[in-house]
């Protein structure tokens, strides 16, 4: 069917490569947006709502602005924003579409601006909106053109969109109705679209694409701070401003934007990952305070320090951005993406993961040195101990979320909590008592962890390496110098790398590129622990090899496919772009 034709869904625009996707943010939602202009993705009001265009899925519902014939595809970000600049090159024109979500979003409502620009020639496009709520199944309905605005409902959303007054309503090739434009610009001319979507009525007049535009550009201009030298410094600021884009007003930042896009190249495991992950929020606010980049770092303590307050000991491996609960995981009855499915929702609601806590620990220890610790984190840190103090000899699912066990690494990862809040506890019997309690559970753990030959393994029950275990030096729970540090670096660079690349552990006897893509964030980790060795050549290697894995959108997937160049899993991957910031900037120093 040609893109000439007024249709939508995935028969017109079909599932892309990952690395191909660039994402619109506004810290409460997240789009993405394709190569032909097709924002294929948006969830709303919040980003684990129901999908409003789910065409990267196989759902329907698609916003399509995409050149009339034949033509090839680029773009870039706006310098520390999330604005992105779609760009095609046809046989007689240059035509840009600037895109964005206005930002910083509204809890109620998204407004979406989208500028179509002719740098060069005739710009001849068509435009194609058609939302359809619920992940395809609430078509657009209610259809009014008002003085130029056209207002309609899809599901429990109201839409109001300016900037289409000639559009015409055709039927689409999924459910319902879409609405089609047919623009024409000439050099050096500019056409502004506005998409508000809402859970009540639009209020007010419309909104101005120049006000709009003009506050964006100044929130973002205002939102990225100066970050302390690092190695690469465009890089970090890109990497500080998808994570801010990632986080909503409450502090919470989602792990990805998406849902049930494939980990592996063969194999469909796939996940839900629009939910905030009290791991991940702290490895983000780790980085921040890194790169002296407060703002972020303070976000993410008062998101953890909310829920250890809220939860305890009961606290949950991940939340919704509101706090709220994850979902149980459902399947939507969609072709999902090739080699994917279609889940929503996450089992994660179910697993007790108990480095969750050391990491909230080595988070506020990291607040605290910084001056921004406030009482209410103070004793955030003290339940988080507390909870540490009785659950640690309890099974977890670990960092990787399998199956309970006396995971390695969680316990390694706790201690180095319990140490690095020890240092700067304000009273000295607090201080004394993380001290003993970081002691006690280091030498319950060497005794049934250390690996005959000298490395830590994955569990007493499990005698395999594990990336995880490089992280716990790293946060303090024993030094660099120390022989065990140092054997699991060296057995894990033999044994699960390749090129520079670097997997979490093995799973079988398969080669490591057949049982999983590269893990990203294993690999950021690896120049971190090369730094911290002083083997500067090897850290920078770790960190170009990395850094370079990812598309012309620069973000980070999950994984990465070795062999084919190609993204796999959840996209963007917030942790990944935490480790990539936190080594840019901790490369730039001595090592400690």
């Amino acid at each position: 069917m040609s893109l000439l034709q007024p249709t939508t869904g995935h028969s017109v625009f079909p599932p892309q490569q990952l690395r191909d996707y660039a994402m619109l943010a506004d810290g409460e939602r997240g789009a993405l947006v394709g190569p032909r202009g097709e924002i294929c993705w948006l969830c709303a009001p919040h980003w684990d709502g129901d999908a409003v265009f789910a065409t990267l899925i196989g759902g329907d519902g698609v916003y399509a602005v995409t050149p009339r014939g034949p033509f090839v595809s680029g773009g870039y970000y706006e310098e520390g924003s999330l604005i992105w600049r779609s760009r095609w090159i046809t046989h007689d024109s240059i035509i840009e579409c600037r895109e964005a979500l206005a930002f910083p979003g509204e809890d109620d409502r998204l407004v979406l601006l989208r500028r179509v620009m002719a740098r060069q020639g005739t710009a001849s496009v068509r435009v194609v909106l058609c939302p359809c709520a619920d992940y395809g199944r609430q078509p657009l309905s209610d259809p009014h053109n008002t003085e130029g605005v056209w207002t309609a409902r899809t599901g429990d959303h109201y839409m109001r969109w300016s900037g289409g007054a000639d559009a015409r309503l055709v039927d689409s090739a999924g459910p319902g109705r879409q609405l089609v434009l047919d623009l024409a610009l000439e050099t050096g001319e500019q056409h502004d679209l506005v998409l508000e979507i809402s859970t009540t009525p639009p209020r007010g007049r419309p909104v101005d694409a120049t006000r709009a535009w003009t506050a964006t550009e100044q929130s973002w201009a205002h939102t990225i701070p100066p970050l302390n030298p690092t190695i690469a410094p465009h890089d970090a600021s890109h990497a500080y401003a998808v994570l801010r884009g990632m986080t909503s007003a409450t502090g919470g930042m989602v792990a990805a934007a998406t849902t049930s896009l494939p980990e592996r190249a063969e194999q469909g495991r796939n996940y839900d990952y629009r939910y905030v992950w009290i791991r991940d929020q702290c490895y983000a606010g780790q980085a921040a305070a890194a790169a002296g980049a407060h703002p972020l770092l303070d976000a993410a303590v008062r998101f953890v320090t909310a829920q250890l307050h809220t939860h305890g000991p009961q606290l949950k491996p991940a939340y919704t951005t509101h706090g709220g609960p994850v979902p149980d995981q459902r399947s939507l009855d969609l072709p999902g993406y090739p080699g994917g499915f279609d889940r929503i929702g996450n089992h994660i609601n179910r697993q007790f993961q108990l480095d969750a806590f050391g990491e909230a620990l080595l988070l506020l220890a990291a607040a605290a040195r910084a001056g921004r610790l406030d009482d209410d984190g103070w004793k955030g840190a003290e339940l988080a101990a507390a909870t540490i103090e009785t659950r640690w000899r309890e099974p977890d699912a670990g960092i990787w979320e399998l199956d309970d066990q006396a995971w390695t690494h969680s316990r390694l990862i706790c201690v180095a909590g319990l140490r690095g809040m020890a240092a700067v506890a304000p009273r000295s019997r607090q201080a004394r008592r993380w001290s003993a309690l970081a002691e006690t559970i280091f030498a319950a753990t060497a005794a049934a962890s250390l690996h005959p030959n000298g490395y830590w393994q994955r569990s007493p029950n499990d005698s395999r390496l594990d990336a995880a275990l490089l992280l716990p030096p790293l946060r303090g729970a024993l030094p660099a110098d120390d022989p065990r540090t140092r054997t699991t670096l060296h057995a894990y660079r033999q044994q699960l790398t390749d090129r520079h690349h670097a997997y979490r552990f093995r799973h079988d006897d398969r080669p490591l590129e057949e049982a999983e893509g590269a893990f990203l964030l294993c690999g950021f980790v690896m120049a971190l622990a090369e730094h911290r060795q002083g083997n500067e050549i090897a850290a920078r290697t770790w960190f170009e090899r990395n850094r370079a894995a990812h598309g012309p959108a620069q973000l980070y997937s999950e994984e990465y496919d070795v062999a084919q160049h190609q993204l796999r899993g959840n996209l963007p991957q917030a942790f990944v772009h935490a480790f990539m910031l936190e080594s840019a900037a901790r490369l730039a120093a001595q090592p400690p």
